[in-house]
């Protein structure tokens, strides 16, 4: 009997191409990587129209499926509908299932009991964020729990969340796969927003409580410090915390909104002298990564999570004074943002993108009861679904 073609269906994310986060670049590289070794891949898109016209639709890109969920709804209940539309069509279709996040868990037990096979990548730990109100932070602690326990395996990007699902699931059902990353090109173009290369430090996250934005912004607006300090993320004079963000920022404080163009991005990166990282809640954060590779010096909150990622020889605080104390320390000792940019470089090896798609991969092969990898055999991708189950 022949080997089965191998077979993934990504689910959880708004689409691809990337344009939103992590998880979105995530599923970019994977997909790519998996059809470049011969297996069938589809990604569910979402997109949200104001008339249903055509609900499931599919296109081939880049030799992966796009497969397209149309939803009529916006916000949260358009992601909840996308989450159940998408579980429904891929009961259908066979092969494994890796979801990213556990945002819509209320629909994996139906998905698991038609047959799905099931990877989830559990994200961090929502239920504790701060900015939710209790009934949504109950909603999440839920679902983790019906994540944990409706999948086949779970991934933990950090040591610190395998121990916390552990407290749901046995350790040997969770494999701990980080985020990847890249070493910025050899040739980066000047700093955009008028700023002046080296004067200035950056924090790049969502403005919100459990990133630590406003104890990054007082800390900063101390005092006049001769640099600047750029803020990215939206702001919306809607939000009490972006409010109080903006009350409390020096005019040393620049804030540019979120800003998504890649070369724009990697450019602040490469030329800032120092990345503040606030993130409380999570594992390894693509940004705090992506400053590793970009050889940053880095300010971090500190927790396991940061901690695991960014290792010694950074930065590290836990209030207002400790945050006023590594900006000042940053701004004033060349020699320790020298051995900080060092260490940064030698950290990000371990978050190559080679090793965490190819561990990816070894999970999904054991998940589906696939073949090793080194006996997949290159194949011309197919519409997936059509014929699932048929020849395998």
């Amino acid at each position: 009997m022949p080997d089965r073609v191998p077979m993934v269906l990504i689910l959880g994310t708004r689409g691809i191409p990337a344009a939103h986060g992590g998880f979105e670049t995530f599923a970019e590289r994977f997909a790519r990587y998996l059809v470049d070794r011969g297996w069938r891949v589809g990604v569910y898109c979402q997109r949200e129209v104001e008339r249903v016209g055509t609900r499931v639709s599919s296109d081939v890109w880049n030799g992966i499926e796009r497969i397209t969920v149309e939803v009529g709804l916006t916000g949260p209940a358009a992601t909840l509908a996308f989450d159940a539309l998408c579980a429904h069509d891929a009961a259908r279709r066979g092969g494994v299932c890796l979801v990213l996040g556990y945002n819509g868990a209320a629909f994996l037990p139906y998905l698991r009991a038609r047959g799905g096979r099931i990877l989830t990548n559990m994200d961090g730990i929502e239920w504790r964020r701060p900015k939710w109100s209790l009934p949504i932070r109950a909603y999440f602690y839920i679902s983790e729990w019906i994540a944990a326990w409706a999948s086949h395996r779970l991934v933990a990007d950090h040591p610190a969340i395998a121990d916390h699902l552990a407290t749901r699931r046995p350790h040997r059902a969770i494999a701990t796969i980080p985020y990847g990353g890249d070493p910025l090109p050899t040739e980066i173009g000047p700093p955009p927003l008028g700023l002046e290369a080296g004067r200035y430090l950056i924090s790049i996250a969502r403005i919100e409580p459990d990133n630590n934005i406003l104890t990054i912004v007082e800390a900063f607006s101390r005092r006049p410090r001769g640099v600047r300090l750029v803020v990215l993320g939206t702001m919306s004079v809607r939000n009490a915390y972006h409010r109080a963000v903006e009350a409390a920022a020096s005019p040393e404080v620049l804030f540019p909104g979120a800003i998504y163009e890649p070369d724009q991005v990697r450019a602040l990166r490469a030329h800032a002298l120092a990345y503040l990282h606030g993130h409380t809640v999570g594992g390894t954060n693509p940004s705090l990564v992506e400053a590793l590779w970009a050889g940053n010096a880095v300010i971090a909150h500190d927790n396991a999570f940061n901690r695991g990622t960014a290792g010694e020889g950074q930065f590290y605080f836990t209030d207002v004074e400790a945050c006023a104390a590594a900006i000042e320390r940053v701004l004033s000792d060349a020699w320790a943002v020298d051995g900080a940019r060092a260490a940064a470089r030698r950290r990000a090896e371990h978050f190559q993108w080679g090793d965490v798609l190819a561990a990816y991969e070894d999970e999904v092969l054991q998940v589906g009861d696939y073949p090793p990898a080194e006996r997949i055999r290159p194949v011309t991708p197919g519409p997936i679904g059509a014929t699932a189950g048929a020849d395998w």
